[in-house]
């Protein structure tokens, strides 16, 4: 069990690690090898780049760029200077970057090199942004991150950082249409890693090789990275996940730890190379992000016969922090089921007055304890509708089983979960909408063998207007990230509503997950 005492900020991870393990290696990332007493400098040489450049704490500091070991040195080195990382998803289209970067008032940003076109693009419609620093060098005007960083003192500035200090700030797709930034604070963090130990999940040993391969705009990419540093381990990360870059590292570092999304643990499942990789090595699998079906958990189980599954349920808003399934309960209905609460963390279910429902009964899912996100920035209606009485309103509805184990039955929300991705409706709605011949649209999920859920539109066309799917997708396609888009479009007459003219989501949705024993997949 690793002893977290002394660490009250992020800040300090790396400060403690080099301490107490400066010679181990921190990180691999594409042959690339860095000391935890090389990634501390690094990181304090960042935090000085930041401040020179008139950061003051609380900043939001820009990201966009493929997972890589520098990611975690600028995160850190942001938390160091007490400025706040803004993770930006590398999928959204144009017109979202330039929303977030705007909403988060960003005046520096870090770019990966298959992202310079885009960010050269809009940067003319993002004002406040003054700094761009090219992470892979290269660019005619903008500083190389290597040599830009190594201009700066390895100096510790050691700020002052309080733990309601905001670290991380990253998107979640919004029901209005616009995704809400999530402030994820330093206690948040350090409540994290406590529980997420207690847990029973994150109680790993320095040195563990560790597989960091989901994108560090995510949560889930975000948190095994951070919890790989915090507990001394080896973190092994790849620029983005395929079957050969995970049975890559598999067979040269021996990975011991892993977290993927359902959708890659099927696609590693059905690779040829599953038949030829030594995977002994593999002790603990972690997935959550989206459900996973039963079929595919029973044939990664008989494959990864060495290997405990952990499935983890949390949300951005709560650190990722939930519940878990350990591998032990991995048996019978209990695979439908997303496991216990984390010590530490109060859960229940309530109806729609907010009384707490009976054992059995379906109500919406509510989390309450450190690790809750301090609020939507500068959305303080939306915050006041999630955070009552310091218990978040997850929009997830499920039920508690006579042993305590929480299963997840349906969403009051309308969100949408596509390999791991949340996809609100009003986002992709808004884009269709913009097409000529659509007089109205709904988007719902429906029920995909690879990604959990696909989004499908329903279109009503305007009188005398023809168009097709691939026209309507192809349309939205300029507006929207590609993981949003619709996969298909079906079209109809008119679409259902109640008197008040809400959208009767629930009844276009019933004939696609008919015969389902749950409303999400």
């Amino acid at each position: 069990m690793y002893d977290f005492n002394g660490l009250n900020s992020l800040a300090d991870i790396s400060r403690q690690q080099a301490a107490k393990r400066g010679n181990s290696t921190a990180f691999f990332f594409e042959g690339r090898e860095t000391t935890f007493a090389e990634f501390d400098r690094c990181v304090s040489k960042v935090a000085n780049g930041l401040i020179a450049l008139g950061q003051k704490p609380g900043a939001r500091i820009g990201y966009m760029g493929m997972n890589s070991d520098r990611y975690f040195e600028v995160q850190l080195g942001s938390c160091k200077a007490n400025t706040v990382l803004v993770g930006v998803n590398w999928r959204l289209a144009g017109p979202e970057v330039v929303y977030v970067l705007n909403d988060a008032g960003c005046e520096v940003m870090f770019v990966g090199a298959e992202f310079v076109p885009m960010i050269e693009k809009i940067k003319a419609e993002c004002p406040r942004l003054k700094h761009v620093i090219a992470i892979d060098g290269g660019h005619a005007s903008w500083p190389a991150y290597d040599t830009w960083r190594d201009g700066q003192s390895d100096r510790d500035p050691m700020l002052p950082i309080k733990s309601d200090d905001d670290a991380i700030q990253l998107y979640t797709s919004g029901t209005t249409g616009h995704p809400k930034g999530v402030q994820l604070t330093h206690g948040n963090y350090i409540a994290f890693f406590k529980t997420s130990q207690d847990a029973n999940w994150a109680d790993f040993s320095p040195g563990d090789p560790n597989l960091v391969a989901m994108p560090n705009f995510h949560v889930a990419g975000v948190n095994m990275g951070l919890t790989t540093l915090a507990q001394g381990c080896f973190g092994v990360i790849i620029k983005t996940v395929t079957p050969d870059a995970v049975f890559d590292m598999i067979e040269k570092f021996r990975i011991t730890n892993m977290f993927l999304v359902p959708a890659v643990i099927l696609m590693l499942v059905q690779h040829p190379r599953i038949r030829t990789t030594d995977i002994s090595c593999v002790k603990r699998m972690f997935y959550g992000a989206s459900p996973i079906t039963e079929e595919l958990l029973k044939t990664a189980q008989s494959i990864f016969r060495d290997c405990g599954f952990f499935q983890l349920y949390g949300l951005t808003e709560t650190v990722g922090a939930g519940t878990a399934l350990q591998p032990a309960d991995h048996r019978g209905n209990l695979l439908r089921s997303c496991g216990k609460p984390y010590p530490g963390l109060d859960i229940k279910v309530v109806a729609e007055d907010g009384s707490q429902v009976k054992q059995g009964e379906v109500g919406e899912i509510l989390i309450r304890g450190g690790v809750v996100m301090k609020g939507y920035w500068n959305k303080a209606d939306a915050t006041a509708k999630s955070i009552k009485d310091g218990w978040f309103y997850t929009g997830d509805a499920g039920y508690f089983d006579a042993d305590g184990f929480l299963f997840i039955h349906d969403r009051v929300k309308d969100m949408i979960v596509s390999g791991g991705e949340n996809i609100y409706p009003a986002e992709v709605e808004n884009a269709v909408f913009g097409h000529a011949a659509v007089a109205d649209v709904a988007v719902i999920g429906v029920p995909d063998e690879k990604w959990g859920e696909a989004v499908k539109a329903i279109v009503v066309l305007k009188p005398g207007t023809t168009a097709t799917a691939e026209e309507i997708i192809a349309w939205t396609r300029s507006r929207i990230a590609g993981y949003k888009l619709p996969k298909s479009v079906d079209f109809i007459e008119a679409l259902p509503r109640n008197p008040s003219g809400k959208i009767l989501r629930r009844e276009l949705r019933e004939p696609y997950w008919a015969g389902k024993t749950r409303r999400v997949n």
